[in-house]
């Protein structure tokens, strides 16, 4: 009885590993897919594997965060809290294209002189976060720098960590 347990519960375990190495997987042509556009500066390529929507919802309520926990007085704050989602547009018109994510793409170690790893390798740098979200991160315990989301059977970019990109532009 103890032994169907065991093989039981090993069977299972393999099978769910098994789930988050084909996403990790799937999401690895992707993401790919998205430096290679990263480097040749392809913008169709690019916002095929991109979620602007995503991408300026986070940026919109990062300027809410902030300015919430800014000492702006309540009209100021209020007005900035305003323009969030204007701003948001702006900044993601403007942030979201590949020569800005050439620089993340930079801080992972995909410089122009380096050929970009293949699926394999891409995907053993990827984590599960849940079925349908992974994250790319510099070490395996290290934050996510930036996150993918499947949606309609291709993973986009739907996140990144500003903290972290603050910390490697200001260097």
């Amino acid at each position: 009885m103890r032994i169907r347990t065991l093989l039981t519960l090993t069977l299972a375990t393999a099978a769910l590993s098994g789930c988050a190495t084909v996403s990790r997987y799937d999401a690895a042509g992707d993401v790919h897919a998205l430096l290679v556009a990263i480097r040749n500066n392809d913008h169709a390529a690019f916002d095929a594997r991109v979620d602007r929507s995503a991408l300026k919802a986070q940026i919109e309520s990062r300027l809410v965060r902030e300015a919430r926990s800014s000492k702006m007085s309540g009209g100021l704050q209020a007005a900035i809290i305003a323009l969030a989602a204007p701003a948001a547009d702006i900044a993601g018109a403007a942030l979201v294209q590949p020569e800005t994510f050439r620089y993340a793409a930079n801080y992972y170690g995909y410089t122009p002189d380096r050929p970009i790893p293949d699926r394999i390798a891409i995907a053993a740098a990827l984590r599960p976060l849940d079925s349908d979200h992974v994250c790319a991160a510099k070490t395996k315990t290290g934050p996510c720098l930036l996150t993918f989301t499947l949606d309609g059977g291709t993973w986009r970019l739907s996140g990144f960590d500003a903290e972290a990109v603050n910390l490697h532009f200001s260097r």
